[in-house]
Order: structure tokens, then sequence, then C-alpha cells
């Protein structure tokens, strides 16, 4: 890793990313290195754009019993195949195990973000991951359908607090569906948490990001008591 030597030299780092190899598809080849582009990252799993094939992969981490993962959005990270990477779970047919820790390379903010995003943008070709409501059961599913989506939201986003439990919910628009999910994204929480408000939505919101949300990523949890729910992961600018 000689292009760079820490987070901070960003024209390095666009460098490493522009020079990677491109592959059509995804290598997984147990014990295979692999560079990927933090979209979400939470301790259930990292959602990233490989950057050899520009396919999202989610990456099972193993972290440490009760740790919270500390990658963030547009994070470059490096990570290594396990030996056995279980594509076997019929609910999230992207997933793959990593071997040990990602290795985190540095951050990368680039033009180029905002095309791939447009090209790995959901199309509106049915409802929300494959399914209508919250949840479904994990025994029906049949690995057909994706766990996570890149949502171009066209109404909101709106983040909402609930006080009766203190959870946060994303709440947008899309093609005409008013979708409501669980936000597991650490950074707009506290973000919405920093402010005090139960609600923000619109320049308030994009104040408190620090930027205006394009995108929403979804992702499809872990089974909890027999049923996988729909998440957001992250709230993500345009690119």
């Amino acid at each position: 890793m000689s292009y760079f030597q820490g987070r901070s030299d960003t024209r390095a780092m666009k460098r490493f990313v522009r020079e990677l190899p491109n592959q059509e598809t995804v290598d997984l080849t147990p014990n295979s290195t692999m560079y990927g582009l933090v979209l979400g990252s939470t301790s259930d799993s990292t959602t990233v754009i490989d950057l050899a094939s520009k396919a999202i992969v989610r990456w099972r981490v193993p972290w440490p019993e009760f740790s919270i993962s500390d990658l963030e959005a547009f994070d470059v990270v490096e990570g290594v195949l396990a030996n056995d990477i279980e594509r076997n779970d019929l609910a999230q047919p992207e997933a793959i195990t990593l071997g040990d820790l990602p290795r985190r390379l540095g951050t990368y903010h680039d033009r180029q973000i905002r095309k791939w995003f447009e090209e790995l943008a959901t199309p509106a070709d049915g409802p929300l991951l494959g399914f209508r409501g919250p949840s479904a059961p994990y025994w029906e599913f049949r690995a057909e359908r994706p766990s996570v989506a890149l949502i171009g939201a066209d109404r909101g986003p709106q983040l909402l607090r609930r006080e009766e439990d203190g959870s946060t919910w994303v709440r947008f628009g899309w093609y005409g569906d008013d979708v409501w999910l669980i936000c597991e994204d650490h950074h707009a929480i506290r973000a919405i948490e920093a402010t005090r408000r139960d609600s923000l939505v619109g320049r308030d919101l994009a104040t408190a990001l620090g930027f205006r949300p394009m995108y929403v990523l979804t992702t499809l949890t872990q089974p909890i008591d027999g049923h996988c729910y729909k998440s957001c992961t992250a709230l993500l600018p345009r690119g």
C-alpha cells in the first residue's frame, strides 16, 4: 500500500481506487482479498461496493462480541474472505463471510460515486426487497430476491424519533409507496439525538447530517423470532 500514508491523502486514494483491476463479476475465491467502498455498516453486516466489479456485496464481519462497527460511509476497506464464505443464506444471497476484521485504508470522495449510485439504484419493478410489509418469514426466502436495495427516494427522506421506545425511523416515498424503516445508521441516529427533536426533514435534516440525503440504503436483517425485517442501514448523499 505505497499509494498513501493515511486517511488525509485524498489524491493517492483516488489513484489507488482508479488503478484497481476491473472484473465482470465478484471474485468469491476463498481467502482472496476484496476492496470495498463502505455504504453502511452494523454489527450484523457491512454493505460495500466491490471496487473490482462495482457490485453490491454484504460482508459478514467477525466483530468481537458486543462491539459496534466503526466503519463509516465512503471508507475504503480491505477484506480477506474466509476459507468458507458461507454462501448458503437464502434470505441474504449477496452475503459472504470475512476471515478477519476488515482493514480501513482511507476514505474516497469522487464524482465517480454518483455514476455508480445511479447504476446501482434499485428500479421500481415491484415492492421493496420483493415483498410487501416490514418483514417476511425466513422460511419463505429462496435466494431469488435481493436483501439490499439502494433507493433513490422520490419524497423525503424524513428522520423520526419515537419517544415511547427511543427508536429512530426513516420515512420516505418510493414510487407511490409510503415506506417506514427502523434506522440502523449510527450517524443519522446521533444527528437527530443531538438536535433533541423528534422529526427532521428537508433543510433541517441536511444540516444535521452534514449533507443532503438522496439515497436510502435498505437491507434485510438476520432472522428475529423467525422473521427478517427491512431496515435502513444508511442515509447517503448523491455521491
